[in-house]
């Protein structure tokens, strides 16, 4: 079984993460990274054991040594070069949000589609036996029927960090929301209705620096997310059912070795990998390792991926709808935009 070889879109902190992440897979291998700026690849190999520095994105997805592309550019640049990816023949992994509008999440797909490879979104969290064994329980009935599901993520982050340029995509929404998003659409499906109010960064550009959300899923699950770029750091998922609930303690990063389950006042923490087959470690390294090991057998074809066109483009267009919902003050009604959404 051959590692596919992974190229890597940017030098950013992500990067070294997930080449970090990876470096025991036999799986997944990262072999490349690219900058604009060359000396800076060449440094970001050097630390990270990577055979080959690009001082070009256009140069890397020339290089026949790479099999697929991890695109952790800023969010404002993820569908310019998904696509060029795609173009080059090279499958592509991109960092969250994959798109910010249903139309650019179409776009890629039609572009792996014509170039005969594959694009995923990289939602890590859920490949991790955490996410699994939570959405079991919910499937099994071990809280009755779900009637709620609450998420949280905050941080705080400087006026000069990224994640608050309007210009390179940033704001709570995008950076923070899409795991909330995500995670209330994963358990409890497509919403028909969401209403947010945010408040602006008015020490940055003007993204948004914090947005609360209530989403109305069908067979009258509620949903409520908040999130905020200036805020001490939380991480929260609660599922709740007529029966009991779900307490998830670090659901994005998944460092936890344990799911929290409440019925009848009596608590279990069940443990999410009892005879040790996902090679748990405790830490942050386990979520991109398991992603990457996961996406990279489903471009050998080894394994299913059951995300993929239809829940990008469900993602971004649920995006797009919590942020209308917020610039406009009123609940916005599902579906958002209608163009195109059943193309395969």
């Amino acid at each position: 079984m051959a590692a596919v070889r992974w190229g890597l879109l940017s030098t950013a902190a992500i990067g070294r993460v997930v080449v970090d992440a990876t470096s025991g897979s036999d799986r997944a291998r990262f072999v490349a990274v690219a900058s604009r700026d060359l000396p800076k690849a060449q440094k970001f190999a050097d630390e990270c054991g990577l055979e080959l520095a690009f001082g070009s994105y256009d140069e890397l997805l020339a290089s026949p040594e790479i099999d697929a592309v991890y695109v952790a550019l800023p969010v404002s640049m993820h569908t310019e070069w998904t696509i060029k990816a795609l173009a080059a023949g090279k499958h592509v992994l991109t960092e969250k949000p994959f798109a910010t509008t249903a139309d650019d999440a179409l776009r890629c797909f039609d572009a792996a589609s014509a170039a005969g490879v594959r694009c995923v979104e990289g939602l890590m969290y859920r490949h991790h036996p955490q996410t699994l064994l939570a959405r079991k329980l919910v499937a099994d009935g071990a809280i009755g029927r779900l009637t709620t599901v609450r998420a949280a993520l905050s941080v705080s982050v400087g006026t000069d960090d990224i994640r608050r340029s309007g210009a390179l995509g940033g704001g709570a929404l995008l950076d923070l929301g899409c795991y909330c998003v995500s995670a209330i659409r994963l358990f409890a499906g497509t919403p028909e209705r969401v209403y947010a109010e945010q408040v602006i960064d008015t020490a940055g550009d003007g993204v948004d620096l914090r947005l609360a959300a209530t989403l109305r899923m069908p067979g009258d699950v509620l949903a409520q997310f908040d999130i905020g770029l200036d805020l001490p750091r939380r991480d929260e998922l609660e599922l709740i059912g007529t029966a009991g609930k779900i307490v998830v303690g670090d659901p994005w990063i998944c460092r936890e070795q344990r799911v929290e389950l409440t019925r009848d006042g009596i608590t279990e923490r069940l443990a999410i990998d009892p005879d040790g087959t996902y090679r748990l470690t405790g830490d942050e390294a386990d979520v991109y390792r398991i992603e990457l090991e996961t996406v990279s057998a489903y471009l050998t074809g080894d394994q299913d991926l059951p995300y993929g066109k239809s829940d990008a483009v469900a993602q971004a267009q649920t995006l797009e709808q919590i942020h209308q919902s917020a610039n406009s003050g009123l609940p916005t009604e599902y579906p958002l935009w209608s163009g195109g959404a059943g193309r395969e």
